[in-house]
């Protein structure tokens, strides 16, 4: 038995009785497991897509290599510094702080971000509000990785309150993500609750996933891994084929229709339960297969470490891993003022308020926990009826107009309208037009961190043919907008006549 009955114990039915050195070393455990995590696997991401990682492949880790890393590359921790956006905004505003306020302090951060967060800061700085600002019809990134790599905070300061975790996610992660991508963060936000009730592993996985509806896409992929580690307990490499033949078609993400590249939530959060389940509590095997698997391999490894870390509690993540960490520590992360010793602290005290909002109380060093049986959230899933059917190129600076045909139900237009770090001012004005009507005019900022991820896109149109006429009306030779391809979707997919 991982605790000792002086650590924790179980009183009455729906209580849990731990110790505050206890309950804080689990919240350190969670906070560093993730930051090592992240750290180990950033020189993969996104390198091996839809191929694992071989054996023979050396991933490094050494003593000074995390000080280094959050000191050269802070762009690596995006899942990160959002967790502690949204720490910050409950400390200055307390735990019933309006979603605005979220919304408002990650859309207005100097850090960059990416796809479904990217889209998400667009529209919260254009006037749509969470949680439209996430929904998939406005948001073609809804169903991205995004909030399930920042929901860290929601369970770490909700232990064994896995429903209070799905209310702090409900409204702040709907501010960039919907449907899989929310339930992504819902799900990993309960693993860490459950992390503090137990240490079984299969049953921490298992028990979280009640949080999710059984029609969602996303309960059907962790269903199946858990049932491929069943039926092949000791070949993590089979179930990740199992893994790879079944789900990995993506639909919602215009960078990963038509290639190999896959920052789906479920997927991915396939490869984060793949490595906790295989892993069995070994802090090494589980970020090493977390990582192999692929694709998101730093934010699965962040996740899985995160999650088992706080199951471990800090004391017990393994010497080798915590090789450096003191350094690492005190710093801040980039475009933040928190350091891991200031979440560490502020994540305690954080989960002491939220134990009492709840029904819970301190007695001395004793802290009672009110638990609560994981309860499913609301079914939501994006892009019902939409199915990719082409990529075009298109591969021209617009200067003034251009117009293309698609016959079909909906379309994304990628391009760039921004400059990585660009200081620019400028901002494209666009008029987008559907069968020479106007649908909307949209704002094209040249600077990287307020850049519009999508030129533009529209679903649900009827199923038939379509004109889209693009006008850039204040078009400027320095700052090229520039049209790179376009997808098209249709209520059915497309026959292929391949072989079946």
């Amino acid at each position: 038995m991982l605790f000792s009955t002086s650590i924790l114990s179980f009183g009455q039915q729906g209580t849990l009785t731990i110790t505050k050195d206890a309950l804080k070393d689990k919240i350190k455990g969670g906070w560093a497991g993730q930051t090592i995590g992240v750290t180990f696997g950033g020189p993969t991401e996104f390198r091996f897509c839809g191929t694992m990682i071989q054996d023979y492949v050396p991933i490094e880790w050494y003593d000074g290599y995390l000080k280094h890393t959050m000191e050269n590359n802070a762009g690596l921790y995006d899942d990160v510094y959002m967790d502690l956006t949204f720490v910050d905004v409950f400390e200055k505003h307390g735990l019933d702080a309006p979603v605005e306020e979220f919304a408002k302090a990650y859309a207005n951060a100097g850090y960059m971000l990416w796809h479904a967060n990217q889209a998400g800061r667009y529209n919260i700085l254009h006037g749509i509000g969470a949680p439209k600002s996430g929904h998939w019809l406005n948001n073609p990134h809804a169903d991205c990785i995004d909030y399930q790599i920042e929901s860290d905070f929601a369970g770490l300061m909700s232990p064994g309150m896995p429903n209070t975790a799905s209310d702090i996610s409900d409204k702040i992660g709907h501010i960039m993500n919907y449907g899989d991508g929310w339930y992504g963060g819902i799900y990993v936000g309960a693993m860490y609750t459950l992390a503090f009730t137990s240490n079984d592993i299969p049953f921490i996985v298992k028990e979280a996933l009640k949080t999710i509806p059984e029609q969602s896409r996303f309960h059907q992929v962790i269903s199946d891994v858990i049932r491929w580690h069943a039926q092949y307990p000791n070949d993590w490499k089979q179930t990740w084929f199992e893994i790879e033949k079944k789900w990995t078609e993506d639909f919602g993400c215009p960078d990963g229709v038509f290639v190999p590249f896959n920052i789906d939530a479920t997927v991915n959060a396939a490869y984060v339960v793949l490595g906790l389940l295989y892993g069995n509590g070994d802090f090494t095997r589980t970020l090493e297969i977390s990582t192999r698997a692929g694709q998101d391999s730093d934010c699965n490894p962040s996740s899985a470490g995160g999650v088992l870390g706080a199951v471990l509690g800090y004391d017990k993540i393994p010497a080798y891993w915590k090789q450096g960490l003191k350094e690492a520590e005190p710093i801040d992360f980039k475009y933040t003022t928190m350091s891991l010793n200031d979440v560490y602290e502020t994540g305690y005290k954080h989960a002491l308020a939220v134990i009492a909002k709840n029904g819970g109380k301190t007695d001395g060093n004793a802290v009672t926990i009110r638990t609560q049986a994981p309860k499913a959230v609301r079914l939501e899933q994006s892009f019902e009826g939409h199915h990719p059917i082409a990529k075009k190129n298109i591969g021209k600076t617009l200067t003034s107009d251009y117009s293309f045909d698609f016959d079909g139900n909906g379309f994304v237009v990628l391009g760039e309208s921004a400059r990585w770090d660009s200081k620019s001012t400028y901002v494209g004005k666009m008029e987008v037009y559907i069968d020479d009507k106007l649908s909307e005019t949209v704002e094209l900022p040249a600077s990287y961190t307020t850049r519009r991820y999508e030129l533009c896109w529209k679903y649900q149109l009827p199923k038939q043919k379509h004109r889209v006429t693009l006008k850039l009306l204040n078009p400027d030779s320095s700052q090229p907008v520039k049209l790179n391809t376009y997808i098209v979707y249709s209520d059915t997919k497309a026959s292929t006549g391949a072989v079946k």
